[in-house]
């Protein structure tokens, strides 16, 4: 989260996919989010609130627990963003007050994530676009302590595990599969951008995503791939890319070879 570089590259793949489903892509960098009210969940130091907050929003909101993090994000970027120390269960946003919400790696790190995202739907705007980053519990490898099928693991051999390569006491991360992400977006209409990142991340901001010769190695076999393959290989892509909407929306940006598809959620 400290990472700072890291996380503004992260932002500007978020700012990508939101320009393309709400058609901006087009507009100059520090126009795409202008005229909306804009809230980062799980903001931590604000890197990502800060770089939202350049790209034009009218209003921007990070919010966290972490006080730490927030203490550092307001002194560095208060004149800008709006920082709160909010618990993400009960945002202290008025119903229907926020016009794009990112909410980006952070469901497995909460006690109630489904709390959390019926938080988010009350405070979204009728025709407001909340961007998720959400982890898989069927990705091979854990990304936060970098262990081979972790998630996959019942909390008590999961604690075992972590203990035994000494990374952590506990393992406290909690992921979903893509059948659970899709149940806690139920009410939600939901479009998938992960494969049209993976297709063509020089249109979003990844090209980070295939550096170095395992990074170009993937991606050449990415492209080799049949799209019905890849499509079929999405229950274990470890990162999911979706835009929720409360009322049916589509994406309003230019045509991709690998184009946006809806995820359907009960």
């Amino acid at each position: 989260m400290l990472d700072e570089d890291k996380r503004r590259r992260k932002a500007a793949k978020i700012i990508a996919v939101l320009a393309h489903f709400l058609g901006r892509e087009k507009a100059d960098r520090g126009e795409i989010l202008a005229g909306l009210t804009v809230g980062d969940i799980g903001c931590s130091a604000g890197f990502i609130a800060d770089e939202l907050a350049a790209a034009g929003a009218s209003r921007t909101f990070g919010a966290d627990i972490d006080v730490p993090g927030l203490k550092k994000a307001a002194g560095r970027f208060g004149h800008r963003v709006g920082f709160v120390c909010a618990d993400g269960a009960a945002l202290p946003f008025p119903d229907g007050s926020i016009d794009v919400l990112v909410f980006n790696h952070i469901y497995e790190h909460v006690v109630d994530p489904d709390a959390v995202v019926r938080e988010m739907r009350r405070v979204l705007a009728d025709d407001g676009v909340l961007y998720l980053g959400l982890g898989n519990r069927l990705g091979i490898m854990e990304p936060h302590y970098r262990l081979p099928f972790l998630s996959y693991l019942p909390a008590a051999a999961a604690d075992r595990y972590v203990r035994a390569f000494g990374r952590a006491d506990h393992y406290h991360e909690r992921f979903r599969t893509r059948w659970g992400l899709r149940r806690m977006l139920a009410g939600f209409h939901v479009w998938d951008y992960t494969l049209p990142v993976l297709a063509t991340p020089e249109r979003f901001a990844g090209e980070e995503l295939f550096t170095g010769p395992v990074g170009r190695a993937a991606k050449a076999t990415l492209e080799r791939t049949p799209r019905p393959v890849l499509r079929a290989l999405l229950p274990l892509v470890p990162t999911y890319l979706w835009v929720a909407t409360k009322t049916p929306r589509r994406p309003l940006g230019s045509p991709l070879p690998q184009p946006p598809e809806p995820v359907p959620t009960p």
